[in-house]
């Protein structure tokens, strides 16, 4: 089959030629319909700092997709072969505490497919048969395999409540996008949008955010503020990771307000603890990935039942040759989601 290898520690990767994974008894091997880039594969092509710590070359990288099950495993009895699938990437081990507790997202032991194992840039991939999520025989596929990313924004906007209650969006990179659609389409009074990139703003507005604001411009701090009457938002989702974001949001965060942090940080992140959080009475949550199988349950009911139109979030769609192409509009910042077709 062809795949996108990423072959040595270096930047970049090549189309090879590799052979089709052989499903294990409790796997199922999919053919790839769509595949969309992630950030992550971003890091991993580029080969940075996090990339050069976490992964080992030769990989194939992706982990959004979605296909069909053209095989199964022995003791696979979930899934036959013709049924549409979406991916829940993180493999727990299930047997950690974490994972016996219902805590599964958290394993310590998770392996991610397309990062510590090889992914979907690919014609086919394999994958265990818990985490195949059966999708609707109609649903673009494009769309199906945005349901991985669009689980991240779904688990950290409905981490408490939110009808009613004014969001703040920090960082709008898609799944910061995304987040704005969930939280509109759960209630939210207001759902402001923070970043610098006039493009993402405007899509943030298309998808649901009431106040779209350039930080490189405007202090976000101050103009939440002002259209809250003084009172900030009562609900933080921290998308960016960038220390100064970080700390905007804080202080643009409601007291008693929920903070749930998607973002990861490059580095350590100074923060003035007392103000931030203590005096203010805050909750602050790491979100990791999603509940499984809790968010998997809302994100689908969110797209099938039309209240989420992720399809809008698609700006390309490429060939898997064209993954150069791919992985320059990601670094651009001038796209939505860019999809990848086998």
């Amino acid at each position: 089959m062809r795949a996108v290898v990423k072959a040595t520690a270096a930047p970049g990767a090549q189309l090879q030629q590799v052979d089709v994974p052989v499903p294990g008894p409790r796997d199922v091997l999919v053919k790839v319909q769509a595949t969309t880039v992630c950030g992550t594969d971003l890091h991993i092509y580029d080969w940075d700092a996090w990339a050069r710590d976490r992964t080992r070359p030769p990989l194939i990288a992706g982990h959004e997709f979605s296909g069909e099950v053209v095989a199964v495993g022995s003791e696979v009895d979930n899934l036959v072969p013709g049924d549409r699938v979406a991916a829940e990437t993180h493999v727990a081990c299930g047997k950690c505490r974490a994972c016996r507790e219902g805590q599964a997202h958290v394993c310590r032991r998770t392996v991610i497919l397309g990062v510590d194992t090889s992914g979907s840039y690919a014609e086919y991939v394999r994958l265990p048969a818990t985490n195949g999520i059966k999708v609707p025989d109609a649903m673009d596929p494009v769309v199906a395999s945005l349901l991985e990313p669009f689980g991240n924004a779904v688990h950290t906007v409905l981490a408490g409540p939110v009808a009613g209650r004014t969001v703040l969006v920090m960082g709008c990179g898609p799944i910061g996008i995304m987040a704005c659609a969930v939280a509109a389409a759960a209630g939210a009074a207001a759902v402001f949008a923070v970043d610098i990139n006039p493009y993402r703003l405007e899509f943030a507005r298309r998808m649901g955010a009431t106040h779209a604001i350039d930080s490189t411009g405007e202090d976000p701090v101050a103009a939440i503020r002002r259209a809250t009457g003084g009172e900030g938002a009562d609900v933080v989702c921290e998308m960016s990771g960038h220390p100064v974001a970080i700390r905007q949001a804080f202080e643009a965060l409601a007291y008693a307000g929920r903070f749930s942090m998607l973002g990861l940080p490059s580095k350590p992140v100074e923060l003035d603890l007392a103000n931030a959080i203590v005096f203010k009475g805050a909750t602050v949550q790491g979100i990791a990935g999603r509940r499984m199988y809790e968010t998997w349950s809302q994100a689908m009911g969110l797209v099938t039942s039309g209240r989420v139109d992720l399809a809008q979030l698609v700006t390309h769609r490429l060939p898997l040759d064209a993954f150069d192409e791919a992985m320059s509009l990601m670094r651009s910042g001038a796209c939505g989601k860019v999809a990848l077709l086998p």
